[in-house]
């Protein structure tokens, strides 16, 4: 049986995506599990073999369809945009940053062209791409402009764990502003459009409580009566499998048990705790909502450990794993 293809652009070569991608191409789960094609500078990637000891060949490619898939063998797409004589682990460095950009850049071609079934992101430095003048803050971004998504959707999976987002990265008081009742049931539904892409069509998604005890009918506060409880009696009026609010104390555990097929947090820290918690290794964010998918670490680019060998590839191989399993089911463009 033919195995999924994954792109894995390498990050800011500065971090330890070089790193993380040697060691999880060399792992037996990625080997059994997907062929992959990194894009990248060979120079760095030749640095990271040398520095990890890993066993692998590295093949230069122009197009994944030339790619020898075979164990041992590391086939890249060498973009050959380092200059290894100022390069240095660990630094911001504006030439790292545009790099980074291209690979994932590349990246994104070869998917957007149906010549890889995925992509599994590595770590980006912020800075770096600041530094570099590339004119988007993250990962996130710069997959939602070069896809033609305005909205990319954040899933978070680990260890039989789906998490969704209402909101993210605000304020809390911010936050509150943003639980409203169109807002809710608006998000549920592109929620349960990226589970049916992603294969997943069983099962009732919970929404999680804000307030304690979900704000106990008023006594802890309101937005549960006037505006979560609304959407969810709306969105199960329509027809869909929903349920809450749950206390967000236990829904995250309860939904890890199989007692639901994904959560919907209402923001950034209650999701984030509870996934990286059950199991912070292996949290994986996988981006829905655009024509392609993509997988990444949970983590950045750790320059203080980046050059040292002493990075775990966990998180890597997990994301690589994840890309895998859902590949087959992802439905790349509407069905005509």
């Amino acid at each position: 049986m033919k195995k999924p293809l994954i792109a894995i652009p390498i990050g800011d070569c500065a971090g330890v995506g070089p790193e993380i991608t040697v060691k999880a191409l060399a792992s037996e789960t990625v080997k059994e599990s997907a062929d992959c094609i990194a894009i990248g500078s060979r120079k760095v990637l030749e640095k990271a073999v040398a520095l990890t000891g890993v066993d692998l060949k590295i093949n230069v490619v122009r197009d994944p369809a030339e790619g020898d898939y075979r164990a041992g063998i590391l086939n890249l797409i060498d973009m050959d945009n380092i200059d290894m004589a100022a390069f240095r682990y660990g630094a911001v460095q504006a030439m790292c940053g545009k790099a980074a950009y291209d690979y994932i850049e590349k990246s994104i071609e070869l998917a957007m062209a149906g010549k890889a079934d995925a992509v599994a992101t590595t770590p980006i430095n912020k800075e770096a791409l600041h530094a570099a003048e590339v004119p988007f803050i993250g990962h996130t971004e710069i997959f939602g402009k070069l896809t033609n998504t305005p909205n990319p959707l954040t899933m978070f999976e680990t260890s039989g764990l789906r998490v969704f987002f209402l909101t993210r990265h605000l304020s809390l008081l911010q936050m509150l502003g943003q639980i409203r009742k169109d807002k809710i049931v608006s998000c549920v539904k592109e929620c349960v459009e990226a589970l049916r892409k992603l294969g997943v069509t069983e099962g009732t998604m919970a929404v999680a409580g804000l307030n304690p005890h979900c704000g106990e009918h008023g006594l802890f506060g309101w937005e549960e009566v006037n505006e979560i409880e609304p959407a969810v009696r709306q969105l199960q009026s329509e027809g869909h499998q929903v349920t809450g609010p749950i206390g967000a104390d236990s829904v995250f555990h309860q939904a890890a048990q199989g007692k639901y097929n994904s959560v919907l947090s209402l923001y950034h820290d209650q999701g984030h705790i509870a996934a990286k918690t059950l199991d912070f290794e292996r949290t994986i964010s996988v981006t829905n909502g655009m024509p392609i998918l993509r997988t990444s670490v949970d983590h950045g680019t750790a320059f203080d450990i980046a050059g040292k060998n002493i990075v775990s590839e966990v998180s890597m191989i997990e994301a690589i794993r994840l890309a895998a399993k859902y590949a087959p089911n992802f439905v790349k463009k509407d069905a005509q």
